[in-house]
């Protein structure tokens, strides 16, 4: 089982870059790995930007920047487009982040990241630009993403928006259960719905 979800408050690391696509959040050089080995993916999470040809730091990159952190990464735009390779969302998930806020989300990266504990959270472009703003005004900017009422709040401003998300991926989240774990805990409920229906 993962660690549950419910409410979640941080401050938020700002991506304002749009199209940002698997290959940039994860290179395929490092898809040779079989098993989910979340230091290793998240350690390479945007790999090409974090450093510079020679291996060293990229100091001008978000993520080596001090003054941003948090569990939340706000994106831009259409995150996760082209291939569908999951190690993306293990390298989110193994940096660290819980939530992952955007205005579009490719569709199966978002059901990646949904299987790997990261909660993808679609808002409008205006609150998206909202939370952009916030957060160059003020790194310290907190957001509520509360999961049981799909609310996601910038306390900046206290600005409210609803998402959507799966109400059974709802339920997994809440409940720390993987798609194993579920069946597992309605294994008895299983069998005897294959006794009834034999």
């Amino acid at each position: 089982m993962k660690q549950k979800f419910n409410v979640i408050t941080s401050t938020c690391v700002p991506l304002p870059l749009e199209n940002v696509d698997t290959d940039q959040i994860i290179p395929a050089r490092f898809l040779k790995a079989t098993t989910r080995e979340e230091k290793f993916f998240g350690d390479n999470l945007f790999r090409d930007w974090r450093y510079n040809a020679d291996g060293t730091v990229n100091e001008h990159f978000v993520l080596n920047d001090p003054t941003y952190s948090g569990c939340i990464l706000v994106a831009g735009k259409n995150f996760g487009s082209g291939s569908s390779r999951e190690h993306a969302a293990w390298a989110i998930a193994g940096y660290g982040f819980r939530v992952v806020i955007s205005s579009f989300f490719a569709d199966i990266h978002k059901n990646n990241e949904l299987n790997n504990f990261v909660l993808p959270v679609v808002v409008s472009e205006s609150f998206l630009k909202e939370l952009f703003d916030s957060i160059q005004n003020d790194p310290k900017t907190l957001v509520e993403v509360d999961l049981p009422r799909q609310t996601v709040t910038n306390k900046a401003t206290g600005h409210s928006e609803q998402f959507e998300i799966n109400g059974y991926k709802k339920h997994c989240l809440m409940e720390g259960l993987d798609d194993i774990d579920f069946l597992v805990q309605n294994k008895e409920k299983i069998e005897q719905w294959e006794q009834h229906n034999k």
